[in-house]
């Protein structure tokens, strides 16, 4: 075949990408992927988003149609319709076009609005019906142009390579050529040039200190004047945490005992080279601050950029009495999003460093000596430190509990321990071994199973509509046990797994997974005093104290000048 040849049986390139006419059935497809995605997810979405999810998806249908179609004429199928049939065709699509399309953006803001009020959210007076149509084609459209442009280099380059070789190898050369171009391009320019732009953002913004934010003046904190680690190389995220937390008359006043000072030890990344000596840095601090006296060490790893949940380390430091210390350092100047696109390994290297250097001191303690060695971590900090353990036995073997909160589907030993849960447990809420050491809550009752829980105590603190738990690729192609099962009481039970939508609807719940009230989505609140209560079970401790931890947190987070910092 000549290049003219291929050229005249492919069209043009103004005809490849801009007028050649819609395939019916690559249409017929798309609209009902539009009809889809307009369906509920696990949390609402802003119009622009849902524009978004609805565009991707529409361009997906189409794509597969058209697959279908080559494939179907690949096979002999080659129906001869009439012209009349045709046209007959084509007023019935349009038809049904106008009643889907319509119908669909109301059910689906219906729908949002449903979402809305399972998660605690008001309701929005303004649907913004034709935003979402207008946003959704112009995505659909432009994905559609891209791979119609792919189509094209494939046809010219092939039409170039069949003066050399012959037409089926000319074919595929000419395919694997764009493709190898397309990753590189995506790879090292697009991707990279992202990537450092960000990086060299967020390192430049790591140097500010958030509003309200001081130096503290406790040598139990790190950035004092009595610290080894300057207050200017914390970080932005290192100054917030140690520079927070609840005072001991704070801490005194909801328990109803003396407290002391909680310890908190950070190092941020600008002072270290590696994770290994960040580590070392950490233990240092520990030891100068006498963080091995105290009754409770935490071990903690941040998420991308060194953020710690003040939820969960204040509810500790609450439910201990202030007799704790909490290690963490910094391992990137990323948000945890960026982080892991660019290094899926610096968590879990971080995770095992800080682990395995505070336990190794930790052990040369006397026995009857040592502290209680608890770990937590979210969402990026829960991945990187369930690096230092090789399986759930490990994880209860070498701690005195641990709270691991919103983990991420890609975490191990999450996914072992979820996959090897009891038969007739739930995904969501797996029930391993009877409960007897681990256990997994989306409130805190989901941790009171009828058997005996013995110690240590792992509870997985996890929400049914948190997205950042249940994302995964295999999405894409395969529906999960956790949409078989019955759902979460604030998922909305219309939700269903359709291929290829769900996947993105669930990749753009996402975005905004943080922005809902506590107790859903990727929001975790002061419910960790209950948790932390159950895990450390204090002398004399009652279900009163726990509501006035409760209250003193909710209290801090009213009162305080900050604004939380969502990873």
């Amino acid at each position: 075949m000549t290049q003219q040849e291929g050229a005249s049986e492919s069209g043009s390139f103004k005809e490849i990408v801009y007028r050649r006419a819609a395939h019916p059935v690559g249409l017929a497809v798309a609209l009902f992927f539009f009809a889809q995605s307009m369906s509920p997810s696990l949390l609402p979405r802003v119009w622009y988003l849902q524009g978004v999810a609805t565009g991707i998806s529409i361009a997906t249908g189409y794509g597969i149609g058209c697959l279908v179609a080559w494939i179907l004429r690949r096979c002999g199928v080659r129906p001869q319709w009439t012209d009349t049939t045709r046209r007959r065709g084509w007023w019935l699509l349009a038809v049904t076009a106008l009643v889907v399309i319509p119908t669909f953006l109301v059910l689906g803001s219906w729908w949002q609005q449903v979402v809305r009020e399972l998660v605690g959210l008001e309701r929005l007076e303004r649907l913004l019906y034709l935003p979402v149509l207008l946003v959704s084609l112009a995505v659909a459209l432009l994905l559609i142009a891209v791979a119609r442009l792919l189509r094209f280099e494939v046809v010219w380059l092939s039409a170039i390579s069949a003066r050399f070789l012959p037409d089926s190898v000319a074919k595929v050369a000419a395919t694997i050529v764009v493709a190898l171009v397309l990753v590189v391009v995506f790879d090292r320019g697009v991707y990279r040039g992202i990537l450092s732009v960000a990086e060299t953002s967020a390192a430049a913004s790591d140097h500010g200190t958030a509003e309200g934010v001081s130096r503290p003046t406790a040598p139990e904190r790190s950035g004092s004047p009595d610290s080894l680690e300057a207050w200017d190389t914390l970080g932005r995220e290192g100054r917030t945490f140690v520079s927070g937390g609840p005072t001991t008359d704070e801490i005194t006043a909801a328990t109803g005992e003396p407290a002391l000072t909680p310890i908190r030890a950070y190092v941020g990344k600008e002072s270290v080279g590696t994770v290994e000596e960040g580590a070392e840095k950490v233990v240092a601090e520990l030891d100068r601050t006498g963080a091995f006296d105290r009754a409770v060490l935490a071990v903690v790893t941040t998420t991308g950029r060194g953020w710690v949940n003040e939820n969960v380390a204040g509810a500790l430091e609450f439910v201990s009495g202030g007799d704790s210390a909490i290690a963490a350092m910094q391992y990137s100047f990323l948000p945890s999003p960026l982080a892991f696109l660019a290094d899926r390994e610096t968590p879990q290297d971080a995770g095992r460093a800080l682990f395995d250097a505070v336990y190794t001191r930790w052990e040369e303690l006397p026995e009857d000596t040592r502290p209680k060695l608890v770990v937590f971590g979210e969402s990026l900090g829960s991945y990187g430190g369930q690096a230092a353990f090789a399986s759930g036995e490990a994880l209860v073997a070498m701690t005195d509990g641990a709270l691991l909160v919103g983990t991420p589907n890609f975490a191990e030993p999450w996914g072992r321990i979820t996959e090897g849960r009891d038969e007739g447990s739930l995904e969501r809420l797996p029930i391993v071994d009877g409960g007897r050491n681990i256990r997994f809550a989306s409130v805190p009752e989901d941790a009171d199973l009828p058997g005996e829980w013995e110690f240590p105590r792992v509870v997985f603190w996890q929400h049914a509509s948190d997205p950042i738990t249940w994302w995964s690729f295999d999405l894409i192609l395969h529906e999960p046990d956790w949409l078989r099962e019955p759902l979460g009481p604030d998922v909305d039970p219309g939700m269903r797994w359709i291929p290829f939508v769900t996947f993105w609807q669930v990749t753009l719940d996402m975005v905004f997974s943080a922005d809902v009230p506590d107790g859903h989505g990727h929001s975790y609140g002061v419910d960790a005093a209950d948790l932390w209560a159950e895990i450390l079970v204090p002398q004399g401790w009652g279900s009163d104290d726990t509501i006035r931890v409760q209250n003193a947190l909710s209290g801090r987070s009213q009162n305080s000048e900050l604004e939380p910092t969502a990873e």
